[in-house]
């Protein structure tokens, strides 16, 4: 069931927003708008202590527009229908707006994870696995999950082994998840996918100097001040690359609290305080925030909500600051927030582009495992051989001699990382240049987030327009 003003009304407002922009009938925008499956479960497992204990847990698949559907797995305490829902539509709009052939899906199982050992979450994995194999719901062609909030390479290996020992004849079943570790058949720079993705995508906001000029600041990433929310995995490889790329870093936040400092903090520093104490106040020379939330109302240019949804709401949306919210997370903020502070005049880059990193790398895993090669494997000798006897012909025609080194590092082919990178780079460029265009060509009669939406539901619609399902 949909809670009123909950995330899935949200997500809901914002498709019916871009929807009124296009002229599809109300029938296929329907089918576009609604989930078409849910399966919850609920299941028993064995505590430590011999106690047997209830788990609850829902996977959705939000569209078979193209299959398979592909989402992550959460584990919270708050994982409920209305949220798996709307994630799970969030990530078929998400992979059509970057052209990753797949449906949105999404999973979640309600525990905290701390509350449980490694063996317990174990079996409530595998269990979880079963009960999707048993249904239906998971497998190489049918849904892909990948890790999220609470969940990592490891359980995702869990899933694989569960999913391979109940369909042993299922050639491509390692593809039956992503998110692997490496070797299990895993990708490279798919643990900093998602903040990667991040950084490449306020990198291209940040390059356009028309928008900027608009907000006041200068073009570039160099020098702005930034406020990361989150340092988990999305998080805080966002900050690592953004710092990289000379922005300031002058407020990072996790649950516990967040520090401040205008001169800027080191990441690195900040995270190594927090292993050896703990938590993140305390940091010498920072300002303590005891408030996780206050962090979102700091002073700065760009600010990073990258911890979980609902957390620019009516009530501090008119405290936030920032001439650019880059929205990491899933739903940061809500539909109230949004039109706050697209009313002053903030530049709002939307969580269904900004974050699609994480997908978009897991779909060259996928590929990966369903070509059951190596990207890299076949070109980069040759490669490498071809760039070598350009620089000795360049040696020939000038009389000048590179230094082995040098022709070393010059004629390197492309390993499996550089690929990823570069094809990462590349649909989060296109896809920014795409959703923008959209947003300049509608002559300011919609918002960033809605052009996404339009893009989106344009490319979904000439699939099941393509069917002759529809007129």
């Amino acid at each position: 069931m949909t809670k009123t003003g909950g995330f899935l009304a949200q997500v809901h407002h914002a498709f019916d927003r871009a929807a009124a922009h296009t002229d599809h009938d109300p029938t296929l925008l329907a089918q576009i708008r609604e989930c078409n499956s849910v399966y919850y479960v609920s299941f028993p497992i064995h505590r430590d202590d011999g106690k047997i204990e209830v788990v609850h847990a829902w996977r959705a698949e939000h569209s078979h527009h193209r299959q398979p559907t592909k989402g992550g797995i959460r584990y919270s305490m708050v994982v409920n229908e209305d949220e798996v829902v709307a994630l799970a539509a969030l990530m078929t709009f998400k992979c059509a707006l970057v052209d990753v052939p797949f449906g949105g899906a999404k999973g979640g199982i309600k525990i905290a994870r701390h509350n449980y050992s490694d063996a317990e979450l174990e079996r409530i994995t595998r269990r979880y696995a079963f009960e999707l194999v048993r249904k239906d719901f998971l497998g190489p062609g049918v849904d892909v999950p990948a890790p999220d909030f609470g969940t990592g390479a490891r359980e995702m290996a869990w899933i694989a082994d569960t999913y391979m020992s109940l369909k042993s004849g299922d050639l491509n079943g390692i593809a039956c998840v992503t998110g692997k570790p490496v070797s299990q058949g895993g990708i490279h720079g798919r643990t900093e996918a998602t903040g990667r993705g991040v950084f490449f995508g306020i990198r291209e906001a940040c390059s356009a100097g028309e928008d900027m000029k608009r907000l006041g600041l200068t073009t570039g990433i160099e020098g702005k001040r930034v406020v990361v929310q989150g340092l988990g995995n999305v998080g805080y490889h966002a900050a690592k690359y953004l710092q990289e790329g000379g922005a300031v870093l002058v407020g990072l936040a996790e649950y516990e609290g967040a520090v401040h400092d205008p001169k800027g903090l080191d990441l690195e520093k900040v995270v190594a305080h927090r292993e050896e104490t703990g938590k993140i106040l305390g940091f010498p020379g920072a300002t303590d925030i005891p408030e996780t939330a206050r962090v979102l109302e700091l002073d700065c240019d760009i600010l990073v909500p990258a911890a979980l949804e609902r957390q620019i709401t009516a009530e501090n949306a008119p405290n936030v600051k920032a001439k650019i919210i880059a929205e990491a997370a899933n739903g940061p903020t809500t539909a109230e927030a949004d039109a706050m502070l697209r009313e002053r005049g903030a530049l709002i880059i939307p969580d269904m582009y900004l974050n699609a990193g994480g997908v978009t790398v897991s779909y060259f895993e996928w590929i990966k495992n369903i070509s059951h090669i190596r990207f890299g494997r076949m070109q980069r000798r040759f490669e490498a051989g071809a760039h070598e006897r350009l620089l000795h012909a360049m040696e020939d025609l000038t009389g000048r001699k590179f230094p082995a080194e040098a022709i070393r590092r010059l004629s390197r082919g492309a390993g499996e990382l550089d690929l990823v990178d570069s094809g990462l780079e590349e649909t989060m460029v296109v896809g920014y240049q795409s959703m923008r265009d959209a947003w300049h060509n509608a002559g300011g009669d919609v918002d960033l987030r809605t052009a996404a939406m339009i893009c989106s539901i344009e490319k979904i619609a000439v699939s099941y327009l393509e069917l002759g399902i529809f007129p």
